[in-house]
């Protein structure tokens, strides 16, 4: 299965819906999109909604933790929801939600952002 990326620019947020699946043949992909959508002056935080996304490696786990980097040191904020139980269990091994944090949904990722679209 192929990896189907859709981006939704709000006013400071930028939402990233990812579907399918992110491992290593489609980390690349991913993480280029990614940048070049987090470098346009006006994206301030990511919102990352993992609601279609079946299955994630460590490859994966290494373009959000990239991702997240990039954002921050723009002084914006990731949040991720919408996650599945078995990206959930790979998050909480890998330590990730000491890092990213995580809401229930879009709408709960925007709140907690104070940002509305």
């Amino acid at each position: 299965m192929s990896l189907q990326i859709e981006f939704e620019q709000g006013r400071r947020a930028l939402i990233v819906r990812l579907k399918g699946e992110l491992d290593h043949h489609t980390a690349d992909v991913v993480k280029a999109r990614m940048e070049e959508a987090i470098a346009k002056e006006h994206t301030h935080h990511v919102i990352l909604s993992l609601k279609d996304l079946s299955f994630m490696d460590s490859s994966g786990l290494g373009v959000i933790l990239g991702r997240y980097k990039q954002i921050t040191s723009k002084g914006g904020k990731m949040v991720v929801c919408d996650v599945s139980p078995a990206v959930y269990r790979l998050f909480e091994l890998s330590g990730m939600f000491k890092i990213v944090s995580i809401q229930d949904n879009e709408r709960n990722a925007m709140s907690s952002l104070e940002v509305a679209l």
